[in-house]
């Protein structure tokens, strides 16, 4: 059902646009070691929080819908919450809850899929990332599923692992991959039901591409995976140390690797098998998805594709319902800002690079693919470059910025939002000195677009989706550093459960609102926020505005 128009609240009217800037990955360090924001020089940044309002907003936890306050915010549910402007319960959740009760062992698709195999007498596989992260899956979802499905009588289970050292410790993967080996041969131990790991890969070496940034990743995942071709090993943890060795990479950036038996691949996916990918979140799962799916694939040469029932774990795209089928229904996100604001007559312009283009449209717009409105919006993106982020951490964000400046000139729009992907990206690389520079160049930026919005009489609202680059190093319980053994601090690649900023600069502010601003809250207030900011009443039900209009 269409939203209706927002009534005009009459507190605000400026001459030039509302800009938001979403500086990806950028929080509030707990620690001074690690914290690659506060050392770098961001003499634009500092300027504005001397300047301009600001406050701490939460980005991670119950705060973005998440089970707890142990979760770690990302960029999916932090742009679901931005977008939305409320809190809706996330993937993690929704499959967790789902697991605990049953309901999943109870739905059509596991009853299909498990049925399938039954009585084809074939394999069931799953695929995804094995780490206890939750920022795409869990292992205790997968150690539940493959429990049940021999509960339910499948014979024959095989497990494609991507390591993941990118939401959890960049070299944990043999943390995870030896007690899951053991939990399989366990299960199989009474000769009646046979599980292994077949495959696996660095998740930003195969499978797991984004945004169609890198199809050569999905190809080496489908090699892997489905055809068994590839460089074999006996068992997975040989495959992790031996690559380790000779490659020096951390686990997200290992080598794809095989399991054989014999020279024969042990879990290779053939014609009458049932295939479940168990990650659920949607942004790298769609592509891999397609590969399965799709009659037609121009991205690349499948080689063979073996009719198998496939599922994701979730709908990844509730528009495109890519997949056909799925395990656990995804949050039912209604009534977004962006869609009130096209039926408002506001013009708006969205842009970013490809790795985070997503983000601020699909992801920002609830889940959903396309415009509301093809006259009131326009959605541009920067093609990212496919190289190692630590080699260009600057990225594109100046291409960005200058994109931004010109739209802020133009005086076509109303609303303008633009995500800088640095202080993410880079901040996963776990590369200190790398996310010192991607601060710095992003800085550059801010600057430049802070003068485009003064010279326009705009207002430029900056926060951030979650914290990372402000958390490069490890640390122990009691908040001392985790040192390598070279002596080095320990690089950490994952988000941080760090607040993150809201800076509000308002160069023509004639005494509208109190400068103090509201504190205490999650990024969901940013659409009441930019709401009131463009100068109409937020929906009742969405989360307080950050300003406090007199």
């Amino acid at each position: 059902m269409a939203v209706e128009k927002l009534e005009k609240n009459n507190r605000i009217q400026r001459k030039g646009p509302v800009v938001l800037v979403i500086m990806d990955g950028v929080g509030f360090g707990k620690y001074e070691d690690g914290d690659a924001v506060k050392q770098a020089r961001t003499e634009n940044l500092d300027r504005l929080y001397k300047i301009c309002p600001n406050t701490k907003l939460k980005a991670h936890g119950t705060a973005v819908g998440l089970p707890t306050d142990d979760d770690m915010g990302n960029s999916e549910v932090g742009h679901n919450a931005m977008g939305c402007g409320r809190v809706f319960a996330q993937g993690a959740k929704l499959v967790a809850t789902s697991i605990e009760t049953g309901e999943m062992f109870r739905g059509a698709t596991w009853t299909k899929l498990t049925g399938n195999v039954k009585k084809n007498n074939s394999t069931l596989h799953f695929l995804g990332l094995l780490s206890d992260g939750n920022v795409h899956s869990h292992i205790k979802n997968l150690k539940d599923m493959i429990v049940r499905a021999k509960q339910d009588g499948v014979k024959k289970v095989r497990v494609h692992a991507l390591l993941d050292g990118r939401d959890v410790d960049p070299t944990s993967a043999l943390d995870y991959f030896d007690p899951f080996d053991a939990f399989l041969k366990e299960l199989s131990a009474d000769g009646e039901f046979d599980a292994r790991i077949a495959s696996g890969g660095g998740r930003m070496v195969i499978t797991m591409d984004r945004y169609n940034a890198n199809w050569d990743m999905v190809k080496k995942g489908w090699e892997t995976h489905v055809l068994g071709e590839g460089r074999q090993f006996a068992d997975a943890h040989t495959a992790i140390e031996t690559l380790r060795k000779e490659t020096g990479a951390i686990d997200q950036d290992l080598p794809p690797f095989v399991i054989a038996q014999d020279g024969k691949p042990v879990g290779t996916v053939n014609d009458g098998d049932s295939f479940i990918l168990f990650n659920f979140r949607g942004d790298r799962a769609l592509e891999i998805s397609r590969a399965f799916e799709a009659k037609e694939l121009k991205e690349f040469d499948r080689k063979r594709v073996p009719a198998v029932e496939y599922a994701g774990m979730m709908e990844y795209d509730g528009d495109l319902h890519i997949p056909g089928q799925f395990l656990v229904n995804p949050p039912a996100i209604d009534r977004t800002m962006a869609e009130y604001l096209c039926a408002s007559g506001v013009r708006q312009f969205s842009i970013s690079e490809t790795q985070k283009f997503g983000h601020v449209t699909y992801f920002f717009n609830g889940n959903k693919s396309g415009k509301f409105s093809e006259k009131l919006e326009e959605y541009v993106e920067i093609p990212s470059d496919k190289v190692p982020f630590e080699q260009r951490p600057w990225m594109k964000c100046a291409e960005i910025a200058d994109r931004v400046i010109a739209e802020i000139e133009s005086g076509k729009w109303d609303f303008i939002k633009t995500n800088f992907p640095n202080g993410d990206m880079v901040g996963h690389t776990g590369v200190f000195e790398a996310v010192v520079c991607s601060m710095e160049a992003l800085d550059l930026q801010i600057g430049r677009i802070r003068e485009a919005v003064e010279k326009a009489g705009g207002v430029l609202l900056i926060t951030a989706d979650h914290g990372n680059a402000d958390d490069m190093y490890e640390h122990k319980k009691d908040g001392s550093l985790s040192v390598a053994a070279d002596g080095t601090p320990k690089a950490k690649t994952s988000h941080s459960l760090n607040p993150v900023p809201c800076i509000l600069f308002d160069p023509e502010y004639n005494g509208e609102y109190d400068k103090t601003l509201v504190e205490g809250l999650g990024i969901s207030s940013i659409a009441t926020t930019c709401i009131e900011l463009l100068g109409y009443k937020a929906p009742a039900d969405y989360t307080p505005c950050i300003v406090k209009f007199r």
